[in-house]
């Protein structure tokens, strides 16, 4: 016995532009899609509830090709800063946060500089104020970079004389004090430090962060979790033991190379495959940072600092050394790569070392020169990109990379039209994991109450009405009113 649901614009993603009136499901899942008088006569017997749609456009379960999911649970429930419009604002929300027991850390997340009309950032002094009884910890919205107060330098032994961890750096004044900004894998020198997560508390991050992308109309998500969170066996029964049958979401999860031990001494080493739902995917290995602290790494200098290259996490012989590793053990890799540096790199070492398991992955690849596109072309792999990205780093990205590489810089439909394949993801919590917020971002360019064109949109679209439509569907958040496919 089951439901029909009719009266709506069903797209069945069968092909594009495929849709009907109505459907009929049995028990969460679809049985049939068609005309609403044709389901009505098939089913007549077996339907026990029918569902007027009232219109709504419906899709079917979006599934997110890139995102953290316990860390946006964790945003969902900690205090997040990325709204806030002014430096002043990110303060006063901390300060409200400086109630904890003795010792305890306030921690933030989302913190983005560029939010502030003056592009004025956390200083050491702003954190030092917040508190000096407890560590203060604000990851910035990117996660490849933090900013502590002195208490936690102090717990983390960083001071003048600490060396830059490799893959990492740590800000200095003009003497050489650190000033409370740290990039990449400086940022876990302080993080070392902090208290464990307990498991009740991962778990509530994860059952907050499925919730959500349900609301959403997410039914599924490549994650990348199996480091941060006490590591990948308890991870891994986390996840388990949220997801089930009652709360149905097909988890992806990407195994971090520093996690490659644990893996190989789990039970899921020659098993991929945990559950119906959960399934373990490549391994996962950063090549550099993110534009927004200029540690993404680029082949020619920044264009508003001609001191900064970039940051790479690895040499080339380290990353060819892991991608080699993951061949041993049939995986496929997911590499970030955001500069065309990183890129070239991450190449370098797939080439090196061919796969015929699963198809690589690169994320993100914001600036991807045209030698470099030709390359990708011939190699077997999958493009992880997130076009909210446009949304939130135009038009300061502008300043960082000049007019010269932007061209090939977010450049989607370059990738696309040049048969690239390419997966969209949200990267959240980076970025909303609002779907239908990322594809309107994808064919615009732009918010959705954007008042320009388009950054760096293609102007000879076909598709004018499709991009009405879409700007609709995200600003109504249609997706909302959907079919849950389990």
């Amino acid at each position: 016995m089951g439901t029909l649901w009719y009266n709506g614009i069903f797209y069945t993603m069968a092909y594009e532009g495929d849709k009907a009136s109505a459907l009929y499901e049995e028990d969460g899942k679809i049985i049939e899609i068609g005309s609403t008088k044709d389901l009505f006569n098939k089913w007549e017997t077996k339907v026990i509830h029918k569902r007027n749609v009232n219109g709504a456009v419906v899709f079917p379960g979006f599934v997110d090709s890139h995102l953290h999911l316990i860390a946006h649970g964790q945003k969902l429930l900690r205090l997040d800063l990325s709204k806030t419009n002014s430096k002043d604002e990110a303060l006063v929300l901390l300060a409200a946060e400086n109630t904890p027991e003795q010792g305890e850390w306030i921690e933030a997340l989302g913190w983005n500089e560029h939010n502030d009309p003056n592009h004025e950032s956390l200083s050491l002094e702003d954190l030092n104020r917040i508190s000096e009884d407890h560590p203060v910890f604000v990851m910035r919205i990117c996660r490849h970079a933090a900013f502590v107060n002195q208490i936690a330098l102090d717990l983390a032994g960083i001071n003048e004389h600490t060396q830059d961890p490799e893959g990492g750096r740590i800000e200095r004044d003009e003497d050489g004090k650190p000033t409370g900004v740290l990039h990449d894998k400086a940022v876990t020198l302080v993080q070392e430090c902090m208290p464990k997560l307990s498991k009740k508390a991962i778990k509530r991050a994860l059952k907050a962060a499925i919730t959500d992308c349900h609301q959403h109309g997410l039914t599924g998500g490549h994650s990348e979790d199996l480091h941060y969170y006490n590591g990948l066996a308890e991870t891994v029964n986390v996840y388990e033991e949220t997801i089930h049958t009652g709360n149905p979401f097909r988890a992806h999860l990407l195994v971090h190379h520093e996690e490659i031990t644990a893996f190989d001494q789990s039970s899921f080493a020659h098993k991929l495959q945990v559950s119906p739902y959960i399934e373990l995917g490549a391994l996962k290995i950063f090549a550099d940072g993110a534009l927004g602290g200029r540690t993404a790494a680029l082949s020619n200098p920044y264009s508003d600092d001609p001191e900064a290259t970039g940051l790479v996490i690895h040499t080339q012989e380290k990353l060819n050394s892991l991608v080699r590793q993951a061949r041993e053990r049939h995986l496929g890799v997911a590499i970030h790569v955001i500069g065309d540096a990183a890129l070239e790199m991450a190449l370098d070492a797939i080439e090196a070392n061919p796969t015929k398991a699963m198809r690589d992955r690169l994320i993100h690849v914001q600036v991807a020169r045209p030698d470099l596109i030709e390359r990708m072309k011939g190699l077997k792999l999958i493009v992880d990109i997130q076009p909210r990205f446009v949304v939130s780093d135009f038009p300061w990205v502008e300043e960082r990379l000049g007019p010269e590489r932007l061209p090939y810089s977010f450049a989607w439909k370059t990738l696309a039209t040049n048969g690239i394949n390419c997966a969209g993801g949200s990267d959240a919590p980076i970025e909303p994991v609002e779907p239908l917020l990322g594809i309107y971002a994808a064919v615009a360019r732009r918010d959705v109450n954007g008042a320009h064109e388009g950054y760096g949109l293609v102007r000879n679209c076909r598709h004018l009405k499709r991009l009405r439509y879409l700007r609709k569907a995200a600003h109504m958040q249609l997706v909302k009113r959907r079919v849950e496919v389990s």
